[in-house]
């Protein structure tokens, strides 16, 4: 019988998100699933231990282990109790793709898509969260917002210049991962959450050529009319897909590959990576590229408003 290797996501987020997949990559089966426990951690350090040995892989979603950003790294204190409850297993949080790869999205809309992003006003949701991406539109010659104090600790304040973002960063980010993770990360909004249209904060959208960011922070604020605008993001799903497009979103990219009808997050395809190359733990970001070109994982792209011939 053919063996298979099984990656398991497993996320603090909506289990209404939850998807699975069995792909073929370099003759190899691999069985990629998702299982979210709407914002148990209990429940989620549980299946980890369940299936710790049992797996390829484990992403961890819904949260992350640490971020990079800034120069610095940033454990979270809450987070180290999903390392501690794997021993066998290599676990990963997708920060392998938020840098180099997600950067390299930037570079893909350029180069592969023909668009001009030189003078375009990006709102990152959150910067530390995606800093790579967020640093590759800012060399790209964009005006940037960074949403990082609104998204993430709810002060109504954006930041516009690196340095600040920078400076920011170094004071928050020591004393934001010590605090619970349910403060810092809602459970992952699904396609029947309420989004807030009527916020005066919709008014940063409007104001954006290009939306960019974690998909539940993206969805957050966003008008009913968000002609015109372009959506980078992570995963998606059909109903998310449909949700952008019935707002006059044109162009949507996810940084990961549609995989039957949906995104993963870049957990999952780190995870994937890491069991592809039977490695023991994250690889080099020059890895992650090089296999994700060989497996033909590009970002995709969904132009939403045009006719299907």
């Amino acid at each position: 019988m053919e063996s298979i290797k099984e990656v398991v996501s497993v996320s603090i987020g909506s289990s209404k998100r939850d998807h699975t997949v069995e792909v073929d990559l370099f003759g190899e089966r691999f069985l990629i699933s998702r299982r979210g426990t709407d914002g148990d951690a209990d429940a989620a350090e549980a299946i980890l231990r369940e299936l710790d040995g049992k797996v390829a892989a484990f992403g961890l979603g819904g949260t992350d282990i640490f971020l990079h950003a800034a120069g610095r790294d940033y454990f979270f204190r809450e987070a180290k109790r999903f390392k501690r409850a794997v021993k066998l297993t290599p676990i990963v949080d997708g920060s392998g793709l938020k840098g180099a790869v997600e950067a390299d999205v930037v570079r893909f809309m350029r180069e592969d898509l023909g668009l001009t992003l030189e003078g375009k006003r990006v709102l990152v949701t959150s910067a530390v969260d995606r800093w790579g991406l967020s640093m590759a539109f800012a060399d790209a010659g964009c005006r940037m917002d960074y949403g990082d104090l609104l998204y993430a600790l709810g002060v109504p304040v954006i930041i516009h210049r690196r340095a600040t973002l920078e400076r920011v960063i170094h004071v928050v980010a020591p004393i934001a991962v010590q605090l619970p993770i349910a403060w810092l990360y809602d459970s992952e909004a699904d396609h029947e959450s309420a989004v807030q249209s009527d916020s005066k904060y919709a008014e940063l959208y409007r104001a954006a050529d290009i939306i960019a960011g974690d998909y539940k922070w993206v969805r957050k604020y966003m008008p009913a009319d968000m002609s015109g605008k372009w959506v980078v993001t992570n995963t998606t799903t059909p109903e998310d897909v449909e949700f952008l497009r019935g707002r006059g979103v044109e162009l949507l990219i996810t940084s990961t590959p549609r995989l039957e009808g949906r995104s993963f997050g870049t957990n999952v395809i780190e995870a994937t990576m890491v069991a592809l190359d039977g490695a023991s733990g994250a690889l080099a970001p020059s890895r992650y590229l090089e296999l994700l070109k060989a497996t033909g994982f590009t970002p995709d792209v969904s132009w939403l408003q045009r006719q299907e011939p």
